[in-house]
């Protein structure tokens, strides 16, 4: 188990945040996947599943939570501050891999509320960016102020050293459902989102989001992809009660 210090806190409204902390030297991961991350508190350890939102080669680890106000800990969590300590579980997993997808072509990340997370540290990665000809990241939300590190990809990661790598590859396409836009699913099931035959898809967010979502990649042909058996599509299936 590690402790690390909060180095940096960001609310982006009244339903979700972001965090910082530093980053063990022996702390691995691969771009998509996810850690136990959490506190101690009233002698007990409370830890949740949170997928890495930082590059694998950033020095720092970033986080993405939902605010949960009576919850064991996002209660808790929401309320964290520069210096404060956080524990963090060493190993990582995830489903949501470069290699689980048969390679070449278009690239999908569609993504509900902070299900957002592990498609930031993939889009950050440079691995992800040189294996896909194009790559699509949609974010739904409900109100606009929960659309998590806009500025960041609505211009390409600016005045960043991926800056021109990003920009080459990627279209950013959010979605605000309560100013009326359509849900991801509804979307692609009557093509104003065109995924088109060879494409690969990455899913994750709420449960019915994913359910559907499944539902959708099933119809269209397309199988689901594992490490030892890629495929089309992939999503991550490692959900908790967020609280």
């Amino acid at each position: 188990m590690y402790k690390e210090r909060v180095t940096w806190v960001h609310h982006w409204g009244d339903k979700t945040f972001s965090f910082r902390t530093t980053r063990n030297q022996s702390f691995r991961f691969n771009a998509g996947e996810f850690a136990m991350i959490g506190l101690e508190a009233d002698g007990k350890k409370i830890l949740r599943a949170y997928s890495v939102a930082s590059a694998p080669w950033e020095e720092h680890l970033e986080w993405l939570s939902v605010k949960v106000q009576d919850g064991e800990l996002t209660g808790k969590l929401q309320h964290l501050k520069e210096g404060d300590e956080v524990i963090l579980m060493p190993k990582c997993t995830g489903t949501l891999r470069n290699e689980a997808l048969t390679p070449g072509g278009t690239l999908w990340m569609l993504a509900t509320g902070t299900g957002l997370a592990p498609f930031m540290s993939l889009i950050r990665d440079v691995d992800t960016l040189e294996q896909w000809d194009k790559i699509n990241i949609v974010h739904s939300v409900r109100e606009r102020h929960e659309l998590a590190y806009y500025e960041q990809l609505n211009t390409n990661f600016v005045n960043t050293d991926i800056n021109e790598m990003v920009q080459a590859v990627l279209k950013y396409r959010p979605i605000v459902t309560g100013e009326g836009d359509e849900r991801i699913t509804r979307q692609l099931w009557r093509e104003a989102l065109l995924v088109h035959p060879g494409d690969k898809v990455m899913i994750c967010g709420n449960m019915r989001f994913n359910e559907d979502m499944i539902a959708w990649c099933e119809h269209m042909g397309m199988r689901e992809g594992t490490m030892k058996n890629p495929g089309e599509y992939v999503l991550e299936r490692a959900f908790i009660d967020p609280s």
